[in-house]
């Protein structure tokens, strides 16, 4: 049984729609610099399911679900020095951030703003929901899964 996740991206920065228009769909999910939401990267197995969620939108919403595809391994990134994602503590022998690749699955024929996922029963303690919670990377309980896709009609 895959584990459920919820991974967030500016949509100014990386969109579902710059994952459809990835080559296979697929991408690196990099960048992430908290340690809590790095170590649910690692935790994250090929198979696992996520949401994919655009932040800093108007509205934020849950726009679609992704696939790992590839576990986590060393983000390469934090070692390129013109890199925004550069972290100078961090090196080949002793990586300390972790990427997973994702694969498109589906994007919702409409998103699923977040104030509108705040009036559905069963989510209330949705991580996602909780006040102050901003990790990029987070666990969604099965439950919470099969309510939020059963808001969705998903197509693409």
């Amino acid at each position: 049984m895959p584990a459920y996740w919820l991974l967030k991206s500016e949509p100014s920065t990386f969109s579902i729609d710059d994952l459809a228009g990835s080559p296979h769909r697929t991408t690196c999910w990099e960048g992430v610099r908290n340690y809590q939401a790095r170590n649910f990267l690692k935790a994250m197995a090929v198979g696992d399911l996520a949401f994919f969620y655009h932040s800093q939108a108007d509205p934020p919403a849950i726009v679609g679900v992704v696939e790992v595809v590839r576990a986590a391994y060393p983000d390469h990134f934090a070692w390129r020095r013109h890199s925004v994602y550069f972290d100078e503590k961090s090196s080949k022998q002793n990586p300390r951030w972790v990427m997973v690749d994702v694969r498109l699955r589906k994007t919702f024929r409409e998103p699923l703003p977040l104030e509108q996922l705040r009036t559905v029963n069963g989510l209330e303690e949705m991580e996602l929901l909780r006040k102050g919670s901003r990790l990029s990377v987070q666990p969604v309980r099965e439950r919470e899964w099969e309510i939020v896709l059963g808001l969705s009609q998903a197509v693409r």
